[in-house]
């Protein structure tokens, strides 16, 4: 007798289906495995004996032969354990095989058939819908993740034990209910601008490219703050709606990167490599395609700190990313995309010691090493940054004195109506900094006196094409922010100055 399961295994961050077919046949007692099992996977049949006899269920003295269809995709992760299970035991009529149709099931097995949460389980859930089945059955820990899925019954086990209960309908296993996202002014993210002395330029800007999506660079002597205004620019973005929530989660779901959480994730990513991080830890990739921390970044904000001394390839390799919102992992067998839109914040010194122009300390670097220092970043990449801030020093009266700065919920409210402007203009989630060419000339229309300014700008400062259309899209921006319909000459004036630092 022939039974049939239905799984999945991940590919990057995309669930495809698996069938798990099981055939008994006599003769001696032994497991085969094909269909392009990774080690892991052709380790299940160990797993799977051990569970299935330590939870008292039947396993079956025969030749047992398992195949994981279809056969020219590979097979990775421990994930397969509960339909092998469950196809072998429908093999027996330990359970009904008509109660495998329409379902999947995946799930890790413990050897005393426990079961342990995977990777992967909301791409799985979508995956599912997407085919038409009716019910997903996976382990406890995972299904308030999949619960999002509205068409879907998930069904979140514990053992072995209770797939077999409640595929034999004697159980009072319930399927999930997903809960209620929390309330964003709720969300604790225990830091605050609030908290932040002086450099008020600098906040002004984080809020610009908060409101418009825009990407970062702060430059600026050690110890002047570029870290801790970095680290507090997600509490000013505005919270993630369900679909952006469900878009950040099935990255971190994919990527392993639970953190003991259950459900989803409601708190704008905000990811910090180190420089000596590797391309495919920044970009993704690796022999199993995994996101990277642009990806991981997604709706949230990228902090690259001491940008210079990352690797050249890892700098360059941003462009994409930067420019489309997604990055692509070629690899031998597949082409894989991760979405990557994320906000850019970079921080680096004026120099390799980091007090050139500041006659508080001398600096010690020559100017061919500074030139060096400042070249490591290429100007495509540059040009890609919408705003170039200097972050001075601050002054012994403004450290002795109390925290200046404006409150997180003050600026993020801002930064909300701006981004509904956006919105209504633009599209849902589309900001100003994604506007593409066309929707510049048609959006940001500019009288008489903005042209003769913006003529002056170009002749004077050398722009290129793409930082004319980005110093537009940030004057968008502060116009929004303004609540103007019209982007004026004072709006383009404070764009400008943002690009100062870079020339």
């Amino acid at each position: 007798m022939i039974a049939q399961a239905h799984s999945a295994t991940l590919a990057g961050i995309e669930a495809l289906p698996i069938v798990v077919e099981v055939d008994l046949q006599g003769g001696a007692a032994t497991f085969v495995m094909v269909g392009l099992p990774d080690k892991a996977v052709e380790e299940s049949k160990e797993r799977v004996r051990t569970a299935m006899v330590n939870s008292g269920l039947p396993f079956p003295y025969a030749k047992i032969v398992c195949n994981l269809a279809p056969g020219d995709i590979r097979k990775e992760g421990p994930f397969l354990d509960l339909p092998i299970a469950a196809a072998i035991l429908a093999c027996q009529g330990a359970v009904p095989a008509s109660e495998l149709e329409g379902t999947m099931i995946i799930g890790e097995l413990g050897l005393d058939g426990r079961l342990r949460r995977i990777d992967g389980a909301l791409s799985v859930a979508l995956m599912a819908a997407e085919k038409g089945f009716a019910r997903l059955l996976l382990p406890k820990g995972d299904a308030q993740e999949a619960a999002v899925v509205p068409s879907l019954q998930v069904f979140g086990l514990e053992t072995l034990e209770d797939m077999v209960a409640l595929l034999n309908g004697a159980t009072d296993i319930q399927p999930e209910r997903l809960s209620p996202p929390p309330d964003p002014e709720q969300i604790d993210y225990g830091l605050d601008y609030s908290d932040v002395k002086g450099q008020r330029h600098a906040i002004r800007a984080l809020e610009i490219a908060a409101a418009g999506g825009h990407n970062v660079l702060m430059v600026g002597p050690p110890g002047s703050g570029k870290t801790m205004l970095a680290r507090r620019l997600p509490t000013i973005l505005p919270p993630l709606g369900l679909e952006e929530s469900v878009e950040v989660t099935r990255i971190y779901s994919a990527a392993g990167q639970k953190g003991g959480r259950t459900g989803l994730l409601w708190e704008r990513p905000f990811r910090s490599p180190h420089h000596s991080a590797s391309h495919a830890a920044v970009v993704g990739g690796g022999k199993i395609p995994r996101p990277g921390e642009v990806s991981l970044a997604h709706k949230g904000v990228l902090f690259m700190d001491e940008m210079p001394e990352f690797d050249r390839t890892v700098l360059e390799a941003l462009r994409q990313p930067l420019e489309d919102g997604v990055v692509t992992v070629a690899r031998v067998q597949a082409s894989l995309t991760f979405p990557a839109e994320c906000i850019l914040v970079g921080a680096m010194n004026p120099c390799p010691c980091g007090f050139k122009g500041y006659p508080e300390q001398k600096c010690v670097s020559n100017p061919a090493t500074c030139s060096r220092y400042m070249l490591k970043i290429s100007g495509p990449l540059m040009d890609r940054i919408d705003l170039h801030l200097t972050v001075p020093r601050l002054k012994p009266e403004e450290l002795l004195g109390a925290p200046t700065g404006e409150p997180s919920a003050s600026i993020r409210a801002r930064v909300i109506r701006a981004r509904e402007v956006q919105a209504r203009r633009l599209g849902p989630g589309r900001v100003n900094a994604k506007m593409t060419p066309r929707e510049i000339r048609e959006l940001v229309a500019l009288d008489d006196e903005c042209r003769d300014f913006m003529r002056a700008v170009m002749s004077r400062l050398n722009l290129s094409a793409r930082v004319f259309d980005r110093i537009l899209k940030v004057g968008r921006t502060i116009a929004d922010l303004a609540g103007s319909d019209r982007v004026t000459k004072a709006c383009l004036s404070e764009a400008v100055q943002y690009r100062q630092t870079e020339l």
